[in-house]
């Protein structure tokens, strides 16, 4: 049953922390976890097959080179999105340059991809957003980061998690998610009512 297995993010946790301390196998099992779902990301980015295996492969690369950088081990399914989506856009923008002719011919088949001044701005939103959860308790940033990664956060394992009871977690969603809104008013943040 889906509910007793744990959520993909917190199996990756998992699997990263053990592969921290020393156990090689548990980068296997990530890369077996974690690898499906980087592919469908990258491949929404309308690259070939050999570029997306280029840019899935970096991801992993990337990870191994900056692990350190990682502080909150539930992070790094995001983190791994984050970077592969990254250069994703950054492979197929020089893809398009290096022969625009070939991507304007592909572009009816391709699906909308946003502009580099979309992205631009999409990525410092981003950055701000999450310097923003980095000003809350622990318990909401922990909160935050599980609901914010999962499709359908399985909420028994999120109440194990964070030793509290079922029934709470949506009034200290919304808790948590006000004193967010209020941290980003207070910096500024022009809002974007799109969910973002």
């Amino acid at each position: 049953m889906d509910s007793v297995e744990p959520a993909r993010w917190q199996r990756a946790a998992d699997l990263f922390v053990r592969w921290r301390e020393g156990d090689s196998r548990a980068m296997d099992e990530l890369v077996r976890l974690m690898t499906p779902p980087l592919w469908h990301v990258v491949r929404a980015y309308g690259l070939d097959h050999a570029l997306a295996q280029d840019v899935v492969q970096t991801t992993w690369l990337t990870l191994v080179r900056r692990h350190e950088t990682i502080h909150d081990a539930q992070a790094v399914s995001g983190w791994l999105t984050m970077c592969a989506r990254r250069e994703a856009w950054r492979v197929g923008k020089q893809q398009r340059r290096a022969d625009p002719t070939e991507a304007e011919a592909l572009e009816p088949h391709l699906p909308v991809h946003e502009s580099a001044e979309q992205t631009a701005t999409a990525d410092d939103a981003t950055r701000r957003l999450w310097d923003a959860v980095s000003t809350l308790n622990e318990r909401c940033q922990r909160l935050l980061r599980i609901v914010a990664f999962e499709d359908r956060p399985d909420y028994a394992r999120i109440a194990q998690d964070l030793a509290m009871p079922i029934g709470s977690i949506g009034p200290t969603r919304q808790r948590c998610l006000a004193k967010l809104r209020a941290e980003l008013e207070g910096s500024g943040w022009e809002g974007q009512d799109d969910g973002q």
